[in-house]
């Protein structure tokens, strides 16, 4: 009964949704059939196959191989450089190559735009999904990722690995700043806006990409110690019931669906001891079957090797049989071809899943209006001139505004005057872009810095800019300096950090954090601690000599955000997406808290 209930939830939701997503992909199936039919064995493998930039040292294996799909990796940029420019250029060579095959079938190309076009120099760099969720504005998350989509359209690229509706249950866990909360109505609410963000309501837009909503399904629940090294979460198992699973995990997926996301990506993790890039069951029987997803399955990168380990063809049979319709196998691209050409010269992969697969993939191609030879697959360089731009920017700003949840404010320190004669602004974070994007931005990993990442606005900057001009702003990085100053500004959390390099058994608040925070109150000024980061943090005796405390999140490139709603020009409006723990003998801040002024 249980399940029933969740699945008619699930139905219910779909169906409001459905209302006003895009055109069904099945009714591309004529012409999708009409194309397979013409197709050789090695034309529809190629169109199952996925190659990273990284490990293309020809580009001519796009046409001899007929390659369906490339992607950049987390840190694969042009070889040119990491430009606007480079990447179009980039883009533009590669899709060239797949417009020399007999079929001129172009290629989608993937990319991780998980927080805007984050891979791009100059890309605007929105708050991380965390922050997202604080907002509970699904209308402001469509707009966000009506920007995302252009920005990575200007590259030429037509396919972003987003959005990411898992539903994180242990902040320990190294990618919880991907989900948009614990509570998974939550993400519910905002994945179908998310989809419909990026895909601009018709797959065929010229300004929208292809979705994806990753990772199927779990991936938020693993349990600590379950991960493949032994350690941590990451890639892990997560060990609950079905009844479990559908109600916390599958509710993004419901909504991502009936927006019409065209793409999906299994996760790395399992379930039960089941890896999920090898479950028939909840790949085949539930997503495409129950749910009726109509789109492609598309693996996580190198996640079909994780399923023997020692026996890769062994693999690609029990991923592809599964119900998994290309692989990304970034550098392995001809061993996956030459073996699974092998398995269904075998028999051992049935030439209706190869078919069925194929069929897939062409129907979202047609869907994309990639095949309409009347318009051309290469980048459209007049999206160059808003690349970037101040009206991209100001949209970011607002979600910063939005996203901010006001943990505690005494004695009225906030809001901030902007005549206060003196303000010191402190901590590790406060001038470093690089903190405050966090990680998967232009690295994989992130990068602590203000040269060594994009551009941007930190909060010192900001706070110089928004205080008056009579006002001294001072910085020290370790909170001394103080005296006489009537508030200190401390911005405290996080470093960089993506996937597994992000799981943490101690979630405490770094030792230079609680010292910058002890200096600055020392000086009898009142302080205001921001802080970064990627989840709650447990904050010890900061949390009591601090006045007031702010969860920023990873907020982006536009730090002025921060400051409108830290001097009183936007009213903070976050709510807790996640729960926030006191301390000792304190019960933890519920989701949904957040203060005002």
């Amino acid at each position: 009964m249980r399940l029933l209930v969740c699945l008619g939830a699930g139905l219910m939701i779909a169906g409001a949704l459905r209302s006003y997503g895009p055109k069904r992909l099945s009714s591309f199936e004529r012409q999708a059939r009409e194309l397979l039919a013409k197709m050789t064995i090695d034309e529809k493998i190629g169109q199952m196959t996925q190659a990273d930039k990284e490990f293309i040292k020809d580009p001519t294996v796009i046409k001899t191989l007929f390659l369906g799909s490339v992607l950049n990796g987390g840190s694969s940029d042009p070889d040119d450089g990491n430009s606007l420019e480079a990447w179009t250029d980039m883009v533009d060579n590669f899709q060239k190559q797949a417009m020399e095959t007999r079929l001129r079938i172009p290629l989608l190309y993937g990319v991780d735009s998980v927080h805007g076009h984050s891979n791009v120099l100059g890309a605007v760099i929105f708050p991380h999904n965390i922050g997202l969720g604080c907002t509970r504005n699904s209308a402001l998350i469509e707009k966000i990722m009506k920007i995302t989509a252009e920005e990575t359209r200007a590259t030429g690229i037509n396919w972003a690995f987003s959005p990411c509706v898992t539903v994180p249950q242990d902040a320990r866990w190294g990618r919880t700043y991907e989900g948009y909360s614990e509570d998974p109505s939550i993400v519910r609410d905002l994945a179908g806006p998310a989809v419909l963000g990026l895909q601009r309501d018709s797959l065929d837009n010229p300004l929208g990409v292809l979705a994806c909503a990753k990772h199927y399904v779990g991936d938020g629940g693993t349990t600590w110690g379950s991960a493949r090294e032994g350690k941590g979460m990451d890639q892990g198992d997560t060990r609950i019931d079905e009844a479990t699973l559908r109600r916390i995990h599958l509710q993004g997926y419901y909504s991502a669906i009936a927006a019409g996301v065209g793409s999906i990506m299994p996760s790395y993790s399992s379930w039960n001891g089941v890896k999920m890039s090898g479950n028939k069951y909840l790949l085949t029987d539930v997503l495409k079957n129950e749910m009726g997803f109509e789109g492609f399955l598309i693996s996580d990168y190198n996640a079909i090797d994780q399923i023997k380990p020692k026996d890769y063809k062994e693999s690609i049979k029990i991923s592809i049989n599964a119900g998994m319709d290309m692989g990304m196998v970034p550098g392995r691209y001809r061993e996956f071809i030459k073996d699974l050409k092998e398995l269904v010269d075998e028999g051992q992969v049935p030439m209706s899943r190869i078919d069925d697969a194929v069929l897939r993939i062409l129907r979202v191609k047609f869907a994309m209006g990639l095949m309409d030879p009347d318009r051309s697959p290469l980048a459209d360089r007049k999206l160059h001139r808003d690349f970037g731009s101040v009206e991209h920017r100001a949209v970011a700003r607002e979600a910063v505004r939005e996203s901010l949840v006001v943990l505690k404010n005494e004695g009225n320190a906030l809001p901030l005057a902007k005549t206060a004669k003196r303000i010191l602004v402190a901590g590790k974070s406060a001038d470093d872009i690089g903190n405050q994007c966090g990680g998967w931005t232009i690295d994989w990993q992130g990068k602590s810095g203000t040269t060594t990442t994009t551009g941007g606005t930190t909060l010192l900057a900001a706070i110089e800019h928004t205080a008056s001009k009579n006002t001294k702003v001072t910085y020290s990085h370790d909170g001394s300096g103080g005296s006489n100053a009537e508030v200190a500004v401390v911005v405290v959390g996080e470093k960089p950090y993506a996937e597994f390099e992000g799981d943490r058994a101690d979630l405490s608040l770094a030792a230079e954090d609680l010292a910058a925070v002890k200096a600055a109150k020392s000086s009898g000024a009142k302080v205001v601690m921001v802080i970064y980061s990627g989840r709650p943090l447990s904050l010890g005796e900061a949390m009591n000599q601090a006045d007031a405390v702010v969860a920023a999140w990873l907020p982006g490139t536009e730090g002025q955000g921060i400051a409108d709603v830290l001097f009183g020009d936007a009213k903070p409006s976050g709510k807790l997406s996640f729960h926030w723990p006191q301390g000792e003998g304190k019960s933890a801040l519920p989701v949904g808290y957040g203060l005002t002024f």
